[in-house]
């Protein structure tokens, strides 16, 4: 029985499919993932005790080549919500044309919870569970919520223990000097500011007039917040789990950038060198946040957060997913009535598993890039995908989002139809 999450992921699928040049039985492979695997992982936790975990991973589609995908630490992680991750992997590295299938994994657990040492015997007995279903050529795992840089060092040790060889392509999103890419820290942010900044080309806007809100504070939140912090756009909302703070006049997004990893508290601050001055600034919930008055809204959080419920008061005139999933499938038609573009998390939030593609290729090679090639390399596949979808989406006149699947389709069924289907034996049958 499938579960809410990945009916509504396939609920897209067929929408698109409509627009898209597939054969049915590339379209039937996509529904169904290839494998899906589930683990208990003992752990032995700093007072003795011993404490099993669930994990998953999922491997969706390979044709286009391994799969890929992060590995996520969350007490509400489920099969279903790996299963619909995984699956939108396998989109997503198809918009953007990276030689990459789907995959994902999960472990239901609360990381805050663990001590240091804890969370590095959960992440190494992880990758002992589902050593034989990851590889460079078969599945290469990375971070996602809650995961970081050092879990995927020890993760990539691990594996390289098991099969008695150093094996840096496993793993991507790795340390610097354990093999990571220069770029990957900002790599999910800078694909969606690319973005924008060619829709700010279409629009002919002037950042300064731009007002934006980002829920979530993260990795990719904070990047964001950055990136167009510099480029002259208005911030003038951000929240973290706890919720978020507004100011009308705007906020220094780098002071609070500051704070945040400092201090871990969200503040309304403005900093020059060390000192931080507090500014006037309203509290916020995060569901308030999304509906406030502003030009750009990026949900950089968790899934779901814009739900049939709320999208009827959504007032920002563009969204910006950098969150996998953030929008429900209900409320893509309202939010297409009130003529609010979508740019969707598949192609929004691409540029992470993109410079994880160059993470690898660089692994694989012994041959590393320095930041500006890197760059490069990112900003010529996030503006040559964009303009694509933008220009199917003018083309059949559909939403940002079904545009994106079509041009995923596309891909995904030259890659099936090169081993044959139906149609091709059919018409052979003597």
């Amino acid at each position: 029985m499938l579960g809410p999450i990945f009916s509504q992921a396939l609920a897209r699928l067929d929408k698109a499919a409509k627009y898209a040049n597939i054969d049915a039985e590339a379209l039937q492979k996509l529904k169904h993932p290839k494998a899906c695997l589930e683990v208990s992982i003992p752990v032995r936790m700093d007072d003795g005790s011993l404490k099993i975990f669930t994990g998953y991973r999922v491997h969706h589609n390979d044709r286009r080549g391994p799969a890929k995908g992060g590995i996520r630490f969350h007490p509400g992680v489920t099969l279903d919500e790996v299963k619909s991750l995984a699956f939108w992997m396998s989109i997503k590295c198809a918009v953007v044309g990276i030689p990459f299938g789907g995959g994902k994994g999960g472990v239901i657990v609360d990381p805050k919870a663990l001590s240091r040492m804890e969370l590095e015997r959960l992440s190494r007995g992880y990758i002992e569970q589902i050593a034989s279903f990851i590889g460079p050529d078969t599945d290469i795992p990375a971070p996602d919520v809650y995961t970081n840089a050092m879990i995927m060092g020890w993760m990539m040790d691990e594996y390289s223990t098991i099969v008695r060889r150093l094996s840096p392509a496993v793993i991507t999103g790795k340390p610097i000097p354990l093999g990571g890419s220069l770029g990957r820290d900002d790599a999910t942010a800078r694909g969606g500011f690319y973005c924008l900044k060619e829709l700010e080309k279409k629009r002919q806007w002037n950042p300064r007039d731009i007002r934006v809100a980002i829920q979530g504070f993260g990795n990719a939140g904070q990047h964001i917040a950055s990136l167009l912090h510099a480029e002259g756009y208005k911030i003038v909302a951000i929240s973290d789990s706890k919720g978020g703070i507004y100011r009308k006049e705007g906020l220094d997004a780098p002071s609070i950038i500051h704070i945040k990893n400092s201090a871990k508290e969200l503040q309304a601050v403005y900093c020059e060198n060390s000192v931080c001055q507090v500014v006037d600034a309203e509290r916020i919930t995060n569901e308030e946040l999304l509906e406030l008055d502003v030009d750009i809204l990026i949900p950089a959080a968790l899934e779901n957060v814009i739900t049939e419920k709320n999208a009827s008061n959504i007032k920002a005139s563009v969204i910006l997913e950098l969150a996998n999933g953030p929008v429900a499938n209900e409320a893509d038609s309202i939010l297409e009535e009130k003529n609010i573009l979508v740019i969707p998390d598949i192609l929004a939030n691409a540029g992470g598993v993109t410079v994880s593609y160059f993470e690898w290729v660089q692994n694989r090679a012994g041959y590393y890039w320095d930041l500006k090639t890197v760059h490069t390399k990112l900003h010529e596949i996030m503006v040559r995908e964009f303009n694509y979808v933008y220009g199917l989406m003018e083309k059949h006149k559909v939403d940002m989002r079904t545009a994106a699947y079509v041009h995923a389709l596309n891909r995904q069924a030259e890659a099936v139809t090169a081993l044959g289907t139906h149609e091709y034996f059919a018409n052979h049958v003597k």
